[in-house]
């Protein structure tokens, strides 16, 4: 399992009865998570000093409860490279708590952020110029860690206002005049006209939903579009990429699933090595880990 273990603005505190106790920066958040099918106690004392809680509803989706908390705050997360690109690799991110329980960031992938942002800054330092697309870009958090990182990012979300607060970040972090491209569109239609413009990638990272629609109505069923988009963006890399990442939190896909496609489709073609597993957060309580998903890696 890959543990994002490097937080320190972040924290599991503890997660029992389908919940999460979380600590995000000064603020305490409890919200659904779906993998917590046990019942523990709960001594945490933050379990009773709450700043958010997340009610889920039985008709679906839910409300939030606010005790005391801002509108919006930030937190920061230290990348394991040093240059002179960014802030000697601080990120920061700005939270604000909306609808579907999300607060703007999955802090899970500080796990990839890290791998990714060390395979770029050293291609980087050898003199490579690494070209970084990231689809289903959301708030921007692996935009953020790839720029600071060195590389030319295009970031690409349907949603427009996922992409201004992704800018945002962006800001807070120091990545203002980084050379991000920041594209509102439904993902596969971009990928398609890239190949026909023929622009190449030296690296992909795509954290697709499991369902989700683009800006003018197209549907995208990870069961059903996982594998052809794997296969159409193998065709972006350049000729000799630097890595490929896939996301999934869709639990009827294994992290073996994951190899498979991303050995088929981008191994075959270039060579290297496909490794896939659990990403997990360290819950402060137990010692033990929460499992938050799967990703594939494939690196030359």
């Amino acid at each position: 399992m890959w543990i994002a273990d490097s937080w320190k603005d972040y924290e599991v505190l503890d997660c029992s009865e389908g919940e999460k106790l979380e600590r995000w920066g000064r603020y305490i958040l409890l919200r659904p998570d779906p993998q917590v099918i046990w019942s523990t106690e709960k001594n945490n004392p933050s379990w009773k000093k709450l700043n958010g809680h997340y009610h889920r509803s039985n008709k679906g989706g839910g409300e939030w409860e606010f005790f005391k908390l801002p509108e919006q705050w930030d937190i920061s997360y230290n990348l394991p490279i040093s240059n002179n690109i960014s802030k000697d690799g601080r990120l920061t991110f700005n939270l604000k708590p909306f609808s579907f329980k999300h607060t703007g960031l999955f802090p899970e992938q500080a796990a990839n952020w890290s791998w990714f942002s060390k395979l770029i800054d050293k291609a980087v330092k050898e003199g490579r110029e690494i070209k970084v697309l990231n689809l289903f870009a959301y708030t921007g958090g692996a935009t953020c860690a790839a720029a600071a990182a060195g590389a030319k990012v295009t970031h690409v979300d349907a949603s427009k206002g996922m992409v201004t607060w992704a800018k945002e970040n962006a800001a807070s972090s120091g990545l203002s005049e980084a050379p991000i491209r920041w594209i509102v569109d439904d993902c596969v239609k971009f990928v398609e006209r890239e190949l026909r413009r023929g622009n190449r990638y030296d690296a992909i990272i795509m954290d697709p939903p499991s369902y989700g629609r683009g800006p003018k109505g197209e549907t995208w069923k990870i069961e059903e579009s996982i594998h052809p988009f794997i296969k159409l963006c193998s065709t972006l890399l350049s000729d000799n990429p630097l890595f490929f990442l896939v996301n999934s939190y869709t639990t009827g896909l294994a992290p073996s699933v994951l190899t498979y496609m991303i050995s088929t489709e981008v191994k075959s073609k270039f060579g290297g090595e496909v490794i896939s597993d659990e990403l997990g957060l360290p819950v402060t309580e137990s010692g033990l880990i929460l499992p938050c998903g799967a990703a594939g890696r494939w690196t030359k």
